[in-house]
């Protein structure tokens, strides 16, 4: 009987660790990238508030080239949602939706993950001028992870996951637009 509490008691213990330590643990990332594209800001902006041009750039909307998209509303505008459905794993199922645009300087989405996990986090485009033929382009997103969750944080780096991700969507759309 001894025995069978002390391996209860070690069990306890080895259960609650991880969890004392969830508190601690951050629960909200941000990550950004950006790059300098050789056009002007307008034609750059007026390329990137158009969520359809996602396929030409984006990591992820070209990571299945059979995914089922539909939109609803005008690309473009406040309000327009783009949404995907995929067999992969890695794509999900989700859907995007313009939901401010700030003319010639930012867009800001709404991303609403269905699968392979549900969550909804914002996300942004933003766009500079450098010089008359030159445009900074921002791609941000950020999210949370609810307790117990947040302890993927310590095992997965999502700045350097997500970070590269929109680092190749940035780099393709500076040779979509250079071209």
């Amino acid at each position: 009987m001894r025995i069978l509490k002390k391996i209860l008691i070690v069990l306890v213990i080895i259960i609650a660790i991880p969890l004392i330590v969830a508190l601690f643990v951050q629960k909200d990332y941000a990550v950004e990238r950006e790059i300098v594209i050789n056009q002007p800001n307008e034609e750059v902006f007026d390329y990137v508030k158009y969520l359809k041009n996602q396929d030409n750039y984006s990591k992820w909307a070209m990571m299945d080239p059979d995914m089922k998209k539909t939109y609803k509303g005008t690309d473009g505008t406040v309000g327009f949602v783009s949404a995907w459905d995929s067999d992969n794993e890695e794509v999900g199922k989700g859907e995007q939706e313009i939901v401010k645009i700030d003319e010639g300087r930012r867009i800001d989405f709404e991303l609403r993950f269905y699968e392979p996990f549900e969550s909804t986090e914002p996300a942004y485009m933003t766009t500079e001028e450098v010089s008359n033929d030159q445009t900074r382009v921002a791609w941000g997103f950020s999210g949370h992870m609810d307790y117990p969750m947040n302890l993927m944080f310590l095992f997965m780096d999502f700045e350097e996951m997500i970070g590269d991700d929109l680092q190749t969507g940035l780099e393709n759309l500076k040779s979509e637009l250079e071209e």
